[in-house]
């Protein structure tokens, strides 16, 4: 008996990993759009009801605009155009 086989994974493959969509950085796409930490209409897209900032993975940004992403939000905060946490 093969120790893989009580053990159901639920995907096809079988190698333990799920693939997604794969996502597309916005900024990439449409050139115009500008990371601007005087927007905190448009950084709010990229934190999490908590006051995080959300990840690369989830967010579909590229590292570069990542990077840039998280330097306009911790400005932002600074300024205090958007806040550090959020209140319950």
């Amino acid at each position: 008996m093969d120790m893989n086989d009580d053990f159901d994974r639920g995907d096809d493959k079988g190698d333990g990993r799920r693939r997604g969509r794969a996502r597309i950085c916005r900024y990439c796409s449409d050139k115009d759009l500008k990371i601007d930490y005087k927007d905190p209409q448009a950084l709010r897209y990229f934190i999490t009801e908590r006051g995080k900032i959300v990840p690369r993975r989830v967010s579909g940004a590229c590292s570069l605009h990542q990077r840039e992403l998280a330097i306009a939000i911790k400005r932002a905060r600074i300024i205090a155009l958007l806040p550090f946490t959020m209140t319950d």
